[in-house]
């Protein structure tokens, strides 16, 4: 008799109370506490999201756009064979960019960031430390020839790219980007942005010196 007593307790201790509303509806008291819980939630969950993108924003402020990967990293150029500029006489193609170690420049004559470049390709061009190619994307003719006749040709070569399919080719996401190209005709770097002394001294020519230290111990 006292254990059935005890099982009895028991399961009336598991069920949860209920209480009778004006209504005559039979509501269980944990609604109260759900309901409480829920408002609390409402209250807490445009924070939790706010604090979540504001996480979001910070890393990618602080991250080199510069630096940004390119799938195409250690991957053959593409294959192809563009016209020059309008006034030049030597165009581009993948065959140009076999043999030794070169960087491939995509500029516009209504790109901002290139003209912020400019002064400093042509210094590197001046000092011949590495040939430098031109690939001019999206770019009316008269507009491309009439830029570089004024501000100055730094371009070994150049490849009028039209209507912007070689540089879809290339991964390339807007102007200015230069790519380091490897004697093998292999993209070993790609720099997003305008073109900085800094970003040659630091990154970009270090990196043309190895390629070169490679190929030679490859070639010997």
């Amino acid at each position: 008799m006292r254990r059935s007593r005890s099982v009895l307790i028991s399961r009336r201790a598991v069920i949860a109370p209920v209480r009778q509303t004006d209504g005559g509806r039979v509501q269980s008291d944990t609604q109260p506490v759900r309901r409480a819980l829920l408002r609390r939630l409402a209250v807490l969950l445009p924070v939790i999201v706010f604090a979540g993108l504001a996480v979001l924003l910070g890393w990618g402020l602080t991250r080199n756009a510069s630096e940004i990967p390119s799938v195409l990293i250690n991957k053959p150029v593409p294959e192809f064979s563009l016209a020059p500029v309008q006034g030049r006489t030597l165009g581009l193609s993948s065959s140009d960019l076999r043999g030794e170690v070169s960087l491939v420049n995509v500029f516009a004559s209504w790109c901002l960031a290139c003209r912020e470049e400019h002064p400093v390709l042509l210094q590197l061009a001046a000092s011949g430390t590495v040939p430098l190619h031109g690939l001019n994307y999206k770019d009316q003719p008269d507009d491309a020839a009439r830029w570089l006749d004024a501000e100055g040709d730094p371009y070994t070569r150049t490849g009028a790219d039209l209507t912007g399919r070689l540089a879809i080719d290339w991964g390339v996401y807007g102007v200015p980007e230069t790519f380091v190209v490897s004697a093998e005709g292999r993209i070993a770097y790609k720099h997003i942005g305008a073109v900085t002394d800094e970003a040659l001294q630091k990154t970009i020519l270090p990196l043309i010196e190895r390629l070169r230290a490679k190929a030679k111990d490859q070639g010997s």
